[in-house]
């Protein structure tokens, strides 16, 4: 088969690379343009453009996806099926452009976790699993059918940067099966309404404001926002008036005696937070214009 894949981040490299060494016939990528980035504001090329320009794979980078230029240029590639792995939302007449249609990669077990954060928001809830979905592309986000899932079990102390490897590796294999079951014929499509005795849950893109750290809440809940959040964008407090990123805690379940936003330390080894019913013990963190740094560097020079 012909296939165009579309993605950007480094999550979706993992996907073309392994396509690619099953042999699958990757005609052209569609990934985001190039931004400037950094305090030169030097263009930056995507993960994926960067892999697909070193192996010498055709560049399609539109402004918009119902530009008619790209459109053509889209339809020039005669694909047979498109596989998208983080990109953004499509417009209809691109993933209905090919006969053997749009196939999607998921970060979740489909259909819990449908939006533009499903890892992040698998943590912050503290689920027991996650896993990842392959499922053909229509009308509504993260709605079609499913082809195929692979779960795995979390141990309840990965951060989202652990779980996003861990399913970057897992999902990259599972679209290789995707694509040769699609080739074959062999597949069997699964509708998601008829998914029964699920509770619904979203996974929406997250904004500054779901990152503080509300230290009224129970210390589960905090130890999961920071684990959810880590290591970016990073859930974050205030400290003497400057913003603190913390990236992993321990977590004690202990009466904490203060009020919860107050904090101990010995001034050498330890900070922790107070939460509804305990601590969250910081193991790393980043104050305002510092660098990330373990907690007992950044105490010896806190002045706490």
């Amino acid at each position: 088969m012909r296939i165009v894949f579309m993605g950007t981040p480094e999550f979706a490299v993992a996907s073309l690379e392994e396509l690619i060494a099953s042999g699958a016939n990757i005609v052209g990528v569609v990934t985001a343009p190039d931004k400037p980035a950094g305090r030169g504001k030097k263009l930056s090329e995507s993960a994926v453009k960067q892999y697909a320009v070193a192996h010498n794979i055709k560049v399609l980078q539109p402004e918009k996806l119902k530009d008619p230029t790209f459109l053509e240029e889209l339809k020039a590639l005669n694909a047979d099926l498109q596989v998208v792995v983080a990109f953004r939302m499509l417009p209809e007449v691109v993933w209905n452009m090919p006969e053997k249609g749009t196939i999607n990669l998921h970060a979740s077990l489909l259909p819990q976790y449908r939006g533009a954060a499903p890892i992040n928001w698998a943590i912050i809830n503290g689920e027991k699993e996650s896993g990842v979905t392959t499922f053909f592309l229509k009308h509504d986000i993260d709605t079609g059918n499913i082809l195929f899932t692979e779960k795995v079990t979390l141990t309840g102390q990965e951060t989202a940067g652990d779980l996003h490897d861990r399913l970057m590796n897992k999902g990259a294999g599972l679209l290789v099966k995707t694509v040769k079951a699609i080739e074959s014929g062999r597949y069997t499509e699964i509708s998601q309404d008829s998914i029964e005795g699920v509770e619904s849950k979203h996974a929406p893109k997250i904004f500054k404001d779901d990152c503080l750290i509300d230290f009224n809440q129970p210390v589960e809940k905090v130890y999961n926002l920071i684990r959810g959040l880590s290591p970016v964008p990073a859930a974050f407090t205030t400290l003497n008036g400057k913003t603190l990123k913390i990236f992993n805690t321990v977590k004690e379940e202990t009466e904490p005696g203060i009020q919860p936003g107050g904090f101990l330390t010995d001034s050498k080894t330890y900070l922790k937070f107070a939460c509804q019913n305990g601590f969250v013990k910081v193991t790393d963190l980043q104050m305002e214009g510092k660098k990330r740094m373990d907690v007992e560097a950044f105490l010896r020079g806190a002045g706490l």
